[in-house]
């Protein structure tokens, strides 16, 4: 058959598909199906183009497709020549197809658009996925460490392609990868042999903190008899005082640890690390609580975004 045999063939195809989905305000994938005398994958396909496009919104809780507000600025000849004559997927220049790329050579080959338009996932009329997530990096070239803390409304004036489910997902995959990094970081051994390596594990660590955290939160880091990190966890959300942190609290997870010692660790959202005198009360109550269960306080870190202090070496 002649290529452009096969793309009358197919632009047909579009056409009657796209004739019967019209004609449906909300429908799953199965009604669609029912309504379109074609293969299953073919409709399913089509279905997903319009989506990826910002034509239908797909409602994930009911596996259920509508129509975008701007459906009366839909027009399928136009959308159908682009798909067939050669924007369709499968002759869309790869930097363009981010999710084809990331199974065909992984994630770390994909630049921070396409990311981004994976996370975003479909677009909205005019402006595709792949488009909202090169805005996006490029409004954000300079500034990548800011992107969390941006709100829905800032990232919609950047992008239309910024639904309510893209802003989610983004922010979801950010934080997940944050975790991720956070978990991989206390695996490898660190041995803390001063209120330097303290200092520069928590910063590491817990570098959410630093960067956005809106409340203080109390963390403590537990250590063997040489001083390599076991683990961390959090001990307290909210203003740091002494009857807050509860030496039963904090010496619980270092007893399950089996943790010869422990570094005290806690933000100030202000950016200023300066120790208030609350948390020189906090550092010695609890170095006295140590003292009578074996476990030594080695140090109490304040991390800010203006830097990071040892109450030890204040």
């Amino acid at each position: 058959m002649s290529q452009l045999k096969s793309q009358k063939e197919r632009s047909k195809r579009y056409r009657k598909i796209i004739k019967r989905i019209s004609s449906l305000d909300a429908f799953d994938m199965n009604a669609a199906k029912s309504q379109c005398d074609d293969k299953p994958f073919f409709i399913a396909r089509i279905v997903r183009e319009l989506v990826d496009d910002g034509w239908l919104i797909r409602d994930a809780a009911h596996e259920e497709y509508h129509w975008n507000d701007g459906r009366g600025r839909f027009n399928a000849r136009t959308w159908i020549e682009q798909k067939v004559n050669g924007v369709q997927v499968t002759a869309t220049p790869e930097q363009d197809r981010p999710r084809e790329r990331l199974i065909e050579s992984g994630a770390e080959s994909l630049t921070n658009s396409q990311l981004l338009a994976i996370l975003i996932r479909s677009g909205r009329p005019g402006e595709s996925a792949v488009m909202g997530g090169e805005k996006i990096s490029k409004a954000f070239a300079s500034k990548l460490e800011t992107l969390p803390a941006a709100r829905q409304n800032e990232l919609k004036e950047i992008s239309v392609s910024v639904s309510k489910a893209a802003y989610c997902q983004i922010m979801a995959g950010i934080e997940l990868g944050r975790r991720i990094a956070a978990e991989s970081e206390t695996k490898v051994s660190h041995k803390i042999s001063g209120s330097s390596d303290a200092i520069a594990f928590c910063q590491r660590r817990f570098a959410r903190l630093i960067e956005d955290s809106q409340q203080e939160e109390f963390h403590v880091v537990t250590l063997d008899t040489k001083n390599q990190v076991i683990d961390t966890h959090q001990v307290t959300v909210g203003t740091l005082d002494a009857s807050l942190v509860h030496p039963r609290e904090v010496f619980r997870v270092a007893i399950k640890d089996a943790a010869s010692s422990v570094i005290l660790v806690h933000n100030h959202p202000s950016g200023d690390p300066t120790p208030s005198r609350e948390d020189h009360q906090v550092t010695e109550r609890l170095t006295e609580s140590g003292k009578l269960l074996g476990i030594d306080v080695l140090d109490h870190i304040v991390l800010g975004r203006n830097g990071s202090i040892s109450i030890r070496e204040c």
